[in-house]
């Protein structure tokens, strides 16, 4: 993990808030009034001196159409720690306006719960002080914030059962955990399907992938290993793994046979923990 100001990013940041407000046809003041917030503060944004806050953020967004883009980036600015190899995934994440995400083995970042992001988050090498991991799991709530509202990005998850049964924390956290997920589905935050053990092989099992799309951009995937990761955007490449993602998708449970299933474990979690509580 990697902690540092980043004035690089705060320069795309600020050129990105410049670019969204000219094309609304805001001056700085203007837009000032709109976001209740400071010329000159905008102003410094702008030139990358200066980083908003989360609800300077979210204003902007409200008043640029942001989709989430200017509340997303804020952990690549400064004080937040994220992998290095996924910096500028996150970037790319924070400008989507489709993610479709594929899991093998855990719950993908967007979907964790603080008590299960904490335990995930512990293991590793180096290993890391309370404090460390905390900014940690800090960073990774905070870029689930997209899922707060019905704004883009349009969010679709495939998981394999081993996901679901993969005991992370213990079975209260996994309840808790399997619970938030199926709330989301059925909120239509978000669509999610399952892969059976019952599949056996498919098309995804080698690891991560992430896809998004964009307005402004071709589509990209993001596949992840073990402390690795690279962005994909060979156009060829990108479409092998829509293929492959789409295979996948087509083995996978119904968006509500895989709320049944996650309703089925988190029932099994919750009942074992309540066992475990009365010996």
């Amino acid at each position: 993990m990697a902690i540092e100001d980043n004035p690089r990013a705060r320069e795309q940041y600020g050129a990105e808030l410049k670019r969204r407000r000219e094309a609304a046809g805001l001056t700085q003041e203007q837009l000032s009034q709109r976001a209740v917030m400071s010329r000159t503060h905008i102003a410094h944004i702008e030139a990358g001196r200066r980083r908003p806050d989360v609800d300077d953020a979210r204003r902007l967004d409200q008043e640029l159409g942001g989709d989430g883009f200017f509340v997303n980036f804020l952990p690549t600015l400064d004080g937040k720690q994220v992998a290095e190899h996924f910096k500028e995934a996150l970037e790319f994440e924070g400008r989507a306006t489709t993610i479709k995400e594929y899991a093998a083995n855990l719950v993908p970042g967007l979907l964790q719960t603080k008590a299960y992001a904490y335990e995930v988050l512990g293991t590793g090498y180096p290993r890391q002080d309370d404090e460390a991991r905390d900014k940690v799991v800090d960073t990774r709530l905070e870029r689930a914030r997209v899922l707060d509202t019905f704004q883009s990005p349009e969010l679709c998850f495939l998981l394999d059962e081993a996901v679901l049964r993969r005991v992370v924390g213990g079975p209260a956290v996994m309840g808790e955990q399997l619970r938030h997920i199926m709330e989301l589905g059925a909120s239509r935050r978000i669509r999610v399907h399952v892969l059976p053990y019952s599949v056996g092989a498919h098309a995804l099992q080698a690891g991560f992938l992430s896809l998004m799309w964009f307005d402004d951009l071709p589509p990209i995937a993001y596949a992840e290993g073990v402390n690795s990761g690279r962005i994909l955007e060979l156009p060829s490449v990108v479409r092998t793994c829509q293929e492959l993602y789409d295979q996948a998708l087509g083995d996978a449970l119904s968006h509500r046979k895989s709320l049944d299933l996650l309703r089925s474990v988190a029932e099994d979690y919750e009942h074992e923990a309540q066992r475990t509580d009365h010996l």
